[in-house]
């Protein structure tokens, strides 16, 4: 079986289905058979039994085979109606015959069904070849380059050498084995070859470091984009780029760069090609991550008010254990600023020899002068991130140490101290941008009408106001403390205010000033009024902290408090776990500077958003995500685990983190007793409705633990996802990057919204088949408004069908070629080019441009076949130019009717007294109001970007046809026309926009 033997050859694969093997037959009645399948030993044909038909009948001919399709990719598996329970990553299909029947197969794993689809494809495309493995093994540019690596360590050259320089030289061409697993191989191939002698032979070495470094997911791929060879030439590595892993703008010297960067043998270097150990050396690098390095650098407009950004902070920074017993340590606010935090706490108190300290006030044997810590933080500050540094201040001290903490800052921060103060005229606080290497002090402040140069205030102690609250002679009346002036002029844009209510925070509160809420108090207002704690986030800075209950540090999720708008929530960032994977995760965006900037829909003036969405968010179009976990790599045993050997069960956990919709978990199969290369093979998904808040955590789990199940996680906002094949590097329990430790996965993103289980494909890509469901507007009850509303839904529903109809029309065109949702139209149009082609391996059609447009038209009579497939092609082209062409003139309408509605919006409240609306029935207008507002605007968008991708669309389809020789004229010439073909698309879009400006 494969679990036993490692597929590293074309050879391998052969051998395996001459072996034979058990394989479920598919039929279009929904009924499944088992046959055994077996490939002739003269690989002519492929039979099976048992079966009705005679042995001559019950056979395939490895000549009449046209293509091999790996999922459920044939209509035989897309109407069956068993097709759920069939695994997608276990089902092939082979096509053969002039009519492209296919005969439909399920294995019993996708290891399996990988062998099956890459043999056969092997075999078909040298069916003119004559196949001899031997020789071709010998002579394979791996095999050359591994000759040349033992010769020169075989300095005696003999021809043979000792076994611990064979484990030696293995190690250095691949760190990541262990010794024991070398020694293991060798002995297995001496005792197959009944040898008793210890020294590895150049066959014996080949062999070994054949069966210990191939990783066959890895092979399976490189066969699957090299069209059937042993390596990646320069066209099939840009192929891959631009295609699976979405590289824009890639060059055939770019890639030969690639080559010439991995590929580890000398003639690869030299001829332009990468076998397998380069491909995989690529593959596991810092080009092929899966964070998007774009979002490793500070990438996100910065110019937008303080309180529009999610900000990294901390809570007890000084803490490096629990808060209950845990001594007071410098290296709390080292860790907290190298972290990228900017927004950290200074709980301080009166100390000896009038110098304020920092403690924990549980604890009192260990404490920092105020001095010192205030230096260290002076000194990393804007190591990680050149944003503004908050100070928060838990001021416990006197009068007298009050002023000698004012001295000190001053002294130590000098002109860094932010303490202009906020201009009366202005509705919004500075941007992170404006406010670049500046220290903000957040506290109390004395009022600014008064020239008193110390009052009363109230207490800032958070944990000591809980806990009066929560003891039974409490009175509701909080402690007062003294402030000086001194003190209080140093806070300026964030002074401390006690929350009241919304209603009175909206009409009263200035926009410096911030409310801090205890987790259990943020709860119960997200859980009663999520739509105001949202709106009251879009001017006002809120910062949650944890609750005193937490007396272990342990930490709260932070996303239920984003998904709320909050902008500072405040972690233990000493406790590790799940919620801190979050936090940390979250913040590696937008360059890993502290800030990170909420959705629109959580930004702008008007506009609807629910914390506790349940389902689509108004104006936003859900996303489908597809994850396929491949396998792992040199995974640890748990570090807790006790009384167990080295072995591990792993298995993998996705979970989605964002909006209540979206909050998912899935889970594969457990793979036994494999830690070095677990192969999981297991594609799920995913329906995100609002992107720009979710995250994706991969969890690695041992399922025969003791004592400790933890193997490893990353966490990774949606946002920063790449697409395509991609290893995921590992953290450990506490949030380090374990070496050598992955997860190789594949990640698409496709546009395809639908009910159902988001998870079951065939309801998430197929909306053609389902009714169409159009994002309804509410009626507000003044009738002036609901008429201009009442103008918009013809639009709306104009814009909702052209995407619809243009997005299912590609659908159409990739089922028919046996391709995924998920596939790209590059790949379409090479799957159909293929098909495309006459007996003579000519082209049957001919790329002609129609109105800047690429159509394809038929070059004589064609089978039904190719018809059907050209009226496919057909469609999304005019489906395309329909939404092109119309696009602009929905989008203004749409837009108008949005100006229109905005116009009424600062008298709404007015219209809605003179109409009788009140309270409730007031609020529910307003509400309905900002809905209606945000699904114009989100639609207009949607529309827009619509009309982009279909233009991008319509180059890389022409490009494709070029690439393909589809056209009619392969010169110089048609070429060139094809170029201004796609320039007059892009010339005449942008003259449209600039008209419009």
């Amino acid at each position: 079986m494969p679990s036993e033997k490692k597929i590293s050859s074309a050879s391998d694969c052969i051998s395996f289905m001459q072996a034979g093997c058990e394989l479920k037959k598919v039929r279009p009645n929904s009924r499944i058979y088992n046959r055994f399948f077996t490939l002739d030993t003269d690989l002519q044909a492929l039979r099976w039994e048992p079966s009705k038909k005679d042995l001559d009948k019950a056979k395939l001919d490895i000549s009449a085979i046209k293509e091999i399709r790996l999922g459920k990719n044939t209509e035989t598996f897309r109407n069956n109606g068993l097709a759920d329970q069939i695994c997608e990553d276990c089902a092939f299909s082979i096509l053969h015959g002039e009519n492209y029947e296919s005969l439909d197969l399920v294995a019993n794993s996708a290891d399996v069904a990988n062998i099956w689809v890459s043999g056969l494809r092997y075999m078909v495309s040298r069916s003119k070849q004559p196949l001899d493995f031997e020789e071709g093994n010998q002579n394979t540019p791996r095999f050359m380059w591994l000759k040349t690596v033992f010769e020169a360590a075989d300095v005696d050259g003999n021809g043979i050498m000792l076994e611990d320089t064979a484990v030696e030289l293995i190690k250095q061409l691949n760190p990541t084995l262990k010794e024991s697993k070398i020694r293991l191989k060798f002995k297995e191939i001496q005792k197959s070859k009944e040898k008793l002698t210890t020294r590895v032979t150049e066959e014996e070495f080949c062999e070994a470091f054949c069966e210990l470094c191939t990783r066959p997911e890895v092979y399976f791929l490189l066969v699957q984009i090299s069209k059937n060879k042993e390596y990646l030439d320069a066209n099939d590595l840009m192929l891959f780029l631009e295609a699976e892993q979405g590289v824009t703008h890639i060059t055939e010297d770019m890639c030969l760069d690639i080559i010439r960067r991995y590929e580890l043998s000398e003639e690869g270097r030299q001829k332009g090609f990468l076998a397998i150990d380069g491909f995989t050396q690529y593959l596991l690098s810092p080009e092929c991550d899966i964070f998007d390095p774009e979002q490793k650098k500070v990438a996100q407009d910065m110019t937008q008010p303080l309180s529009h950004y999610y900000i990294n902070a901390s809570h007890n920074t000084y803490l490096i254990e629990d808060q209950f017993r845990g001594p007071a340590d410098i290296n709390g606010y080292v860790r907290a600023l190298k972290m990228g935090c900017r927004s950290i706490e200074l709980d301080v108190s009166d100390g000896s020899d009038n110098e304020p300290i920092l403690c924990n006030r549980n604890n009192m044997t260990t404490y920092l002068s105020f001095r010192s810590v205030i230096e260290v933080i002076n000194k990393f500050a804007f190591v990680a991130s050149e944003y503004p540094l908050v100070l928060c201040l838990g001021n416990h001290c006197s009068l007298p140490q009050q002023k000698v903490m004012v001295q000190q800052m001053k002294k130590v921060f000098g002109n860094k101290l932010y303490t202009e103060a906020p201009l009366p005229s202005e509705s919004y606080l500075p941007s992170p941008e404006k406010l670049k290497r500046m220290i903000i002090v957040k506290g109390k402040k004395l009022p600014s009408d008064s020239d008193v140069l110390e009052g009363e205030v109230t207490d800032e102690d958070e944990e000591a106001e809980m806990s009066r609250r929560m003891s039974v002679d409490y009175n509701g009346e909080q402690k007062q403390i003294w402030l000086c002036r001194e003190l209080s002029d140093l806070v300026s844009i964030c002074k401390s205010v006690q929350y009241r209510d919304f209603e009175l925070s909206m009409k009263s509160q200035n926009y410096w000033e911030i409310c801090s809420f205890s987790e259990t108090e943020a709860s119960r207002i997200a859980n009663e009024y999520p739509e105001d704690f949202v709106n009251y986030n879009k001017k006002f800075l809120s910062r949650i902290y944890p609750s005193a209950m937490r007396i272990d540090s342990s930490n709260l999720n932070p996303q239920d408090f984003w998904n709320c708008g909050c902008q500072i929530v405040a972690m233990n960032f000493q406790t590790p776990g799940p919620m801190m994977d979050l936090h940390t995760g979250w913040f590696l965006q937008n360059g890993g500077c502290g800030y990170v900037l909420r959705p629109s829909i959580m930004r702008d003036e008007v506009s609807y958003f629910s914390a506790n969405t349940k389902g689509i968010v108004p104006g936003v179009s859900p996303l489908a995500l597809h994850i396929k976990i491949i396998s792992g790599q040199n995974f640890p045993k748990p570090k807790g685990a006790c009384a167990k050997g080295d072995v591990i069960d792993p298995y993998v956990c996705i979970e989605i983190h964002g909006i209540p919709a979206d909050c998912s978990e899935q889970r594969t199969k457990t793979v036994q007793q494999n830690s070095d290369n677990p192969i999981f093979d297991e594609t799920f998904e995913f329906q995100v409705n609002l992107p720009e808040l979710a995250m994706i955590r991969f969890v690695i789990l041992d399922d025969d633990y003791i004592g400790d199940e933890f193997i490893g996680q990353y966490t990774i906002p949606f946002e920063c996802l790449q697409p395509g094949y991609r290893h995921v590097p590992l953290r450990s329990f506490v949030g380090d990057i374990m070496e050598h430790v992955t997860l190789f996965v594949h990640i698409a993103i496709t546009n395809r919204s639908g009910g159902g289980k988001a998870q079951k494909r065939s309801l998430s890509v197929r909306m053609g088949k389902k009714v169409r469901e159009y994002t309804m507007l509410r009626n507000i009850g003044l009738k002036t408004i609901d008429d201009i509303f009442k103008i918009a839904v013809h639009p709306l529903r104009e814009a909702i069908d052209m995407r619809e109809n243009m997005q299912n029309a590609i659908v159409s065109i990739k089922e028919l070629c046996g391709l995924p949702p998920i596939a790209s139209l590059k790949q379409c149009l090479l799957t159909l080019s293929s098909r495309l082609i006459t007996s003579d391996n000519t082209p049957s059609v001919s790329l002609v441009m129609k109105d800047n447009f690429p159509y394809l038209e038929a070059l004589g009579a064609i089978p039904d076949v190719q018809k059907k497939m050209l009226a496919a092609y057909d469609l999304m082209i005019q489906e395309s130019r329909f939404l092109i062409e119309m696009a602009d003139t929905v989008q203004e309408k749409i837009v108008q009717c949005q100006k229109a509605g905005m116009e009424f919006h600062e008298e709404l409240h007015n219209l809605g007294a003179k109409e009788g609306l009140k309270g409730r029935k007031l609020n529910k207008a307003t509400e309905s109001f900002a809905w209606n507002i945000t699904v114009l605007k989100g639609q207009g968008d949607l529309l827009k970007n619509a009309k982009n991708e279909a233009i991008e669309n319509m180059k890389q389809i022409q490009l494709a046809c070029l690439s393909c020789g589809l056209s009619k004229a392969p010169s110089s010439s048609a070429e060139t026309k094809s170029k201004r073909s796609l320039e007059a698309i892009e010339e005449k879009e942008s003259g449209e926009e600039n008209g419009k400006l």
